[in-house]
């Protein structure tokens, strides 16, 4: 978003907050985060999504004290909806994310700035190292956790940690839905941009319930998957259907190569049921392989998705304003 458009001063740091059900902790927060980034220019960006406990009206209130701006959602839509509504309100040349619940601590976000800007990265994600969290919680974390980094490549502890900071050109330029607020790191170092991690305090809740649950674990894992598929494939669908239709055909064609080579030794296949899954592979392999095709097709007709610039150039410029943007 344009800030001249907004109608003030571009913050140095927007702090987005996906907020539910969380009308006790929000005064707390809203004034860690004053006090927290005190010498700095910020605002306050609070999603509502869909809350019924009175949050908005604290919100409403919190506006008279704080820099804040914010929406309200008409239902529940996620966590991920609600922080890509926050990424496209902020103004910020630094995003951070904090939870509403009172266990990241706003006083960690200057000294990941600070990491951000010496390493020269994208995003910074926190690390619950010390995690004040029932087992309930832990456990299947870790397991998460082990998981994203052995499908990714990428050696973060946490991946799932909502307290992150990060450049604000970066934020802004994800796409998030469904559980993919899980996978910001992932999604971040598939543009292309260096991704760290600081170890950060954690505290317990005090107030409300966690909106933790097994289906969000099982839900996380599907669309890890879908993560992994569309950077890998997003742009060369053939390549991922074809290669299973290729590997079943095949097998088929081997099977059935045998099997006409007893057949011309006499032998009878018509009652083997090794003759069906030859042609059952062979089948299904060329299905594939159509799928794929179509899929290059549909490709080629949609409308091209934005790709992330990391790094810009302009030698026409002039000195002081050419390099990297």
């Amino acid at each position: 978003m344009d800030d001249r458009a907004a109608g003030g001063t571009r913050p140095t740091i927007s702090v987005v907050i996906p907020c539910f059900n969380e009308a006790e902790s929000l005064p707390q927060l809203c004034g860690e985060i004053s006090g927290a980034l005190s010498g700095m220019t910020y605002e306050i960006v609070i999603i509502d999504d869909g809350s019924t406990d009175g949050s908005w009206e604290a919100i409403l209130e919190l506006s008279k004290r704080f820099p804040l701006r914010a929406v309200r959602f008409g239902a529940n839509r996620g966590k991920a909806a609600a922080l890509s509504e926050g990424f496209s309100r902020s103004r910020g040349l630094f995003v951070a994310t904090v939870d509403a619940d009172l266990q990241d601590d706003p006083l960690e976000i200057p000294a990941m700035i600070g990491q951000l800007e010496r390493e020269g990265l994208g995003l910074v994600s926190g690390w619950k190292k010390r995690r004040q969290d029932p087992p309930t919680k832990t456990i299947p974390s870790r397991v998460f956790n082990w998981a994203v980094r052995l499908t990714t490549g990428l050696p973060l502890h946490d991946f799932n940690c909502g307290l992150k900071v990060y450049r604000g050109e970066v934020a802004r330029q994800l796409d998030l839905y469904g559980e993919m607020h899980r996978y910001t790191p992932v999604l971040v170092a598939q543009q292309g941009h260096r991704v760290g991690e600081k170890a950060v305090n954690h505290r317990p809740r005090l107030h409300g319930k966690t909106k933790y649950g097994v289906s969000r674990f099982f839900r996380g894992f599907a669309d890890l998957a879908t993560v992994l598929f569309l950077h890998r494939y997003s742009f060369r669908p053939l390549h991922f259907f074809a290669g299973f239709g290729l590997f079943l055909s095949l097998v088929g064609f081997a099977i059935s190569a045998y099997l006409t080579a007893l057949w011309f030794s006499g032998e009878p296949i018509g009652s083997r049921p090794l003759l069906l899954l030859g042609v059952l592979l062979m089948i299904v392999g060329f299905q594939f392989v159509s799928l794929g095709l179509l899929a290059e097709m549909l490709l080629s007709y949609a409308p091209r998705r934005p790709i992330a610039i990391v790094e810009e150039c302009d030698s026409t410029r002039s000195g002081e304003e050419a390099g990297s943007a």
